[in-house]
């Protein structure tokens, strides 16, 4: 694909102001795939996870997704060696919440004192002295909402983070947070083939409130030869995941998909996904498709 032909194609995915005050592309990316196996360690090719970040800000897309746990904390530091200092109008997400014991491993922390910690570090890693949209990774059943959440209002107002983001919640504890927090964005799993947090999607689209589901490009059975997606997929030229992000794209204007690759080929075939136009008969058909 020449550069040509995918100049700035995140463009076209419209945008989406998140916290009412940060305009963005709706198509994202997702970073956790910048790290060694396991979400842990450094990448086998550091320079290609350069290339990645720095190709998908000239292919329009200006949010980008991370985490103190992916890594840890290796990923953050790759997107400053990549693009610090940050284009104006860069969005660049974190995560705090989530330790790890290891690869694969994860463990919810949410103490006060170690959200602080992690802010913190997150401030450093990133080369930024505020972070413009920093999510609870996980609430941590062990420790009160409201502790946690509370945590991350004071480092607000203290000017250290400027939206507030939950992470794998249920519109209960949606509803908990928001009387603790202003919350901006809450980030579950969520694509084609799993929509189990539909109902969440739906309370968050009510509410302007940015929903980024994570594991965007799963397509599961739909997928199979045949299936309504590969048929689909076919008509457009296209491929099945390139579909899949088109129908997130289509079926909310709060929706932010964040793919995450660790190759430049492939992110630009994702981000591609945002010139793809459903019909209303393309788009019916996959949503009832599971």
């Amino acid at each position: 694909m020449s550069h040509q032909s995918s100049a700035r194609s995140a463009d076209a995915s419209g945008t989406f102001a998140l916290g009412g005050d940060l305009t963005i592309n709706r198509l994202g990316y997702g970073a956790m795939q910048l790290t060694g196996p396991g979400t842990w360690g450094e990448p086998k090719d550091p320079a290609e996870a350069v290339r990645v970040l720095r190709r998908a800000v000239e292919l329009g897309i200006n949010f980008i997704d991370t985490a103190d746990s992916y890594g840890p904390f290796v990923s953050e530091r790759l997107i400053r060696e990549a693009l610090h200092p940050y284009a104006d109008g860069l969005l660049i997400a974190t995560k705090g919440g989530l330790t790890r014991p290891g690869p694969d491993g994860w463990r919810p922390v949410g103490r006060p004192e170690y959200l602080r910690q992690q802010t913190e570090l997150s401030l450093r890693h990133l080369g930024v002295e505020r972070i413009d949209l920093y999510q609870l990774h996980r609430i941590d059943e062990k420790v009160p909402l409201a502790d946690q959440l509370g945590e991350l209002v004071l480092l607000q107002q203290e000017g250290k983070i400027r939206h507030i983001g939950v992470s794998e919640v249920t519109v209960h504890q949606l509803k908990e947070a928001r009387t603790i927090a202003d919350i901006a964005s809450v980030q579950n799993l969520f694509n084609i083939a799993n929509r189990n947090a539909e109902d969440v999607l739906e309370y968050a689209e009510r509410e302007n409130i940015a929903f980024i589901p994570w594991f965007p490009l799963a397509t599961g059975e739909l997928a199979r030869s045949g299936g309504p997606l590969d048929t689909a997929a076919k008509q457009h030229g296209a491929s099945p995941s390139q579909l899949a992000l088109a129908w997130l794209l289509r079926r909310s204007p709060v929706m932010l998909p964040i793919p995450g690759t660790s190759q430049t080929s492939h992110l630009e075939e994702n981000t591609e996904a945002a010139r793809i136009t459903l019909t209303d008969d393309e788009f019916d058909t996959l949503a009832s498709a599971v």
